[in-house]
């Protein structure tokens, strides 16, 4: 099983960005698709982005599609979300998450999918 541990959340103003760090252990990082769910309060958890581990290919939410990026560097065994044009709707906890398998691909991910979890870190947007 993958360990997670995210970083970077904080507080922002309407219009700014933040960058969030997911760092992973173990050797085999590169073989897991990776996910970045979010959860605002009294809200179920839900779905953010995702990066393929083979190709590196991204699924985003229409929420922030156009605002958000998600990258990884598996030299670093790291996986980021960078979030421009942050509005009050995006302030949640942040969840980085490893797909349940190595080399699954992700089309419509869903947080089933997912079975590693980090601790999160929250992010919050003023207005």
């Amino acid at each position: 099983q993958v360990q997670l541990v995210e970083s970077g959340g904080g507080l922002v103003q309407t219009g700014g960005s933040l960058r969030l760090s997911c760092a992973a252990s173990g050797r085999t990082f590169s073989t897991y698709t990776m996910g970045w769910f979010r959860q605002a309060p009294g809200k179920e958890r839900e779905f953010v982005a995702s990066i393929n581990w083979s190709t590196g290919s991204t699924v985003y939410a229409d929420s922030v599609k156009g605002r958000f990026t998600i990258s990884r560097d598996n030299a670093k065994n790291t996986v980021y979300l960078q979030m421009n044009s942050l509005k009050p709707e995006d302030t949640a906890v942040y969840f980085c998450a490893a797909h349940k398998r190595p080399y699954a691909i992700v089309v419509r991910p869903t947080i089933a999918d997912f079975g590693s979890w980090g601790q999160g870190t929250q992010v919050t947007v003023s207005s």
